[in-house]
């Protein structure tokens, strides 16, 4: 087994990557579909995106705010929703367990 590694996301200092998951998916379970993220979240979110392999693909021509989104399987998901309307989700999954940063 490998040793855990410590992960910064903007302010928060998690000790492991399984202790970043468990924080975000506490922060989607505070949502409902269609609400938007309180501003101390979308904080979050936006330097959580930055880790995500399609990051520019995924902001588009800017972020104007976060908000949840119902997914597959009756689940929800984080999107994103550009300021020209248009809205994309992200996996908080996949930005936690990638490598790359901006």
């Amino acid at each position: 087994m490998g040793k855990a590694k410590p992960l910064t996301v903007g302010t928060e200092v998690f000790a492991k990557q399984g202790d970043a998951l468990l924080f975000c998916k506490s922060m989607l379970s505070k949502y409902r579909p269609d609400d938007w993220v309180s501003e101390s979240d979308a904080l979050f979110l936006s330097a959580l995106l930055e880790r995500h392999p399609n990051v520019n693909e995924k902001i588009g021509n800017g972020v104007h705010h976060f908000e949840v989104m119902r997914a597959d399987f009756n689940t929800k998901c984080f999107a994103v929703v550009r300021r020209d309307g248009s809205r994309v989700d992200f996996s908080y999954l996949v930005c936690i367990r990638s490598a790359s940063k901006r």
